[in-house]
């Protein structure tokens, strides 16, 4: 199969210049993407992206990746908001993560860039002449982000308007200095990336493309996944688990998990229908869900740790008698997870402090249906924690088939 029918079948491709299946097909173009230090981890808002990125590079196309250590400086427009500006050390502190960051995704192959490298070098008047004069403020004021800002009571600073030209401006020097003729992105950021486009056509009258990638959007609320929506789940371990990325995934509604396995996983389109039609079957295995956790977080983490995050999973809600040290290791900054100095005594105190019961009522109530248990033990009013419980210091206390916690010693 051709790789733009490939990306076409997973539903990669939202808008694109013209003849972008032959250039996919037949010139095997060297492309970009970027991110800008707003953070110092990607997120799973970007994670559609690299992927995409990833089939590229994959099928024999040359990859660069941009940090924007120049352009994040400045901050790309957002719908409702005026972006706070960062620091010269935190951006610097996120650019260095975030180049580790592409690498680990890509491959230490790929060629990763600064735009700060000539962003810097850019005189206010050379700006103007050269990259400004192509643009005009009726086509820019068109561009969805800047015209949402103009309709808002917010305004839009002239830093921000400015944004679509450094991006541009991107293109253009890439083009002249590794000969990148195609840009991808997400959608959200077709306006910009057509600005490239233009600006490389009018300065030197060569062809250049691009196509965007639809955003990973919650079809519940209607929000995309991403940190300024207050849900990001971070590719970072240290600011997302692997447990708690894995259990994203394992939670994705029936109505998207399809959708999530073509864009998402590098399964075959064969392999995915066998795993749906298996999944339609018998919906409450959740089969989809646990093959997209599993593929998704051996991309972003590894295969060690996805086995392990896997495992976990099952260990808790399933077979809770197997829990092992490297599941406690993994769970161990979790929600799920509480310390206590010593064995805890009263049981209804437990729950409420561990959040499994909103009150001593609600607790008693649980203990004495015997909702509660610890590893396989159920629990009744009258028990008390013993050291028996405890499994190298470490309990698993759960409230029916799905609240679980972990007690640390």
């Amino acid at each position: 199969m051709k790789l733009s029918q490939e990306l076409r079948k997973r539903g990669l491709i939202q808008d694109a210049t013209e003849n972008i299946d032959e250039v996919l097909d037949s010139q095997k173009p060297v492309f970009y993407l970027g991110a800008d230090p707003t953070a110092d981890s990607l997120h799973v808002g970007h994670l559609l992206t690299y992927i995409t990125a990833k089939r590229l590079v994959d099928a024999g196309l040359s990859a660069i990746l941009i940090v924007g250590g120049g352009t994040g400086r400045i901050g790309d427009p957002k719908p409702n908001a005026e972006r706070t500006l960062l620091d010269e050390k935190e951006i610097n502190k996120n650019l260095k993560a975030l180049k580790k960051q592409v690498k680990k995704l890509l491959g230490r192959e790929v060629r990763v860039v600064d735009n700060y490298t000539w962003l810097k070098k850019l005189t206010l008047i050379d700006f103007l002449r050269d990259i400004g004069k192509n643009f005009t403020v009726n086509s820019l004021i068109k561009k969805d982000a800047i015209a949402m800002r103009l309709k808002s009571d917010i305004g839009l600073s002239y830093t921000e308007f400015a944004y679509p030209l450094l991006q541009a401006f991107d293109f253009w020097e890439l083009n002249r200095r590794y000969g990148c003729t195609l840009q991808i992105g997400g959608s959200d950021q077709w306006g910009n990336i057509v600005a490239g486009v233009d600006l490389i056509r009018k300065k030197s009258g060569k062809e250049a493309h691009a196509f965007t990638i639809p955003l990973l959007v919650d079809k519940k609320t209607g929000k995309k996944f991403g940190k300024s929506e207050g849900n990001a789940i971070w590719l970072d371990e240290s600011k997302t688990s692997v447990y708690e990325f894995y259990q994203f995934f394992i939670n994705t509604p029936d109505e998207m998990v399809e959708d999530l396995l073509l864009k998402l996983t590098f399964l075959s389109l064969d392999e995915i229908e066998q795993i749906l039609n298996k999944w339609k079957g018998s919906p409450a295995e959740r089969l989809a869900q646990k093959t997209l956790a599993f593929e998704v977080t051996k991309f972003v983490h590894g295969e060690k740790q996805a086995q392990t995050a896997k495992q976990a999973s099952e260990i808790l809600f399933s077979n809770p008698s197997s829990f092992s040290k490297n599941v406690a290791d993994m769970l161990k900054n979790t929600p799920i997870a509480f310390s206590f100095k010593s064995l805890p005594s009263d049981i209804v105190d437990v729950l409420v402090e561990v959040g499994l019961a909103k009150s001593k009522r609600e607790a008693r109530d649980f203990l004495n249906r015997g909702a509660v248990s610890v590893f396989d033990r159920t629990l009744s009013l009258q028990d008390s924690f013993s050291k028996n419980d405890f499994k190298d210091k470490i309990a698993l206390l759960k409230r029916g088939k799905k609240q679980v916690r972990v007690i640390y010693l």
